[in-house]
């Protein structure tokens, strides 16, 4: 987290220092909706870190943190996304019907990450880019990532060390 604020702090530098010579039809807004945007991204490192945290406890093999961490990630932040594509062109692959309600049940196990990149309020200055169920998305994100981390001490408590 220490290290999301310095980066955020570096870009909205860059950003203010930049934007001085180069002039937009729309500049970026750096006040609220940027400490929003930036919420919404520590939430996302919240639930990635909780999963991070599980495999951790409960995995031998040292490296499968990592892949199972970058994994999930990939998958988190891309089934809704082909979910949306397959509704829109269902001519993409064979048995797209099928294949949709396959990474449909992933929405039950997996949380939306996707649905948290809100970068677009910042980048526009533009409220209407925030999703209407923003408050939904935080609390299950919140919640997916309270679940996670419970797990996780249990499955600490459990475990015999030699």
């Amino acid at each position: 987290m220490i290290l999301l604020v310095a980066l955020a702090a570096l870009l909205s530098g860059l950003t203010t220092f930049i934007g001085s010579s180069y002039t937009q039809s729309t500049p970026p807004d750096l006040g609220l909706p940027y400490l929003v945007t930036l919420g919404f991204i520590a939430l996302d490192l919240l639930v990635v870190l909780a999963i991070g945290t599980l495999i951790a406890v409960t995995t031998t093999t040292p490296s499968f943190v990592l892949i199972g961490t970058l994994g999930f990630m990939l998958v988190a932040r891309s089934y809704s996304a082909i979910v949306a594509l397959l509704t829109r062109d269902s001519t993409l692959v064979g048995n797209a019907d099928g294949y949709q309600s396959s990474l449909s049940l992933l929405g039950y196990l997996l949380p939306d990450l996707a649905a948290l990149d809100v970068r677009m309020i910042s980048l526009y200055g533009q409220w209407q880019f925030l999703p209407e169920d923003w408050a939904l998305r935080v609390v299950s994100a919140l919640a997916y990532a309270a679940a996670l981390l419970g797990l996780s001490v249990w499955a600490l408590n459990r475990k015999k060390f030699a």
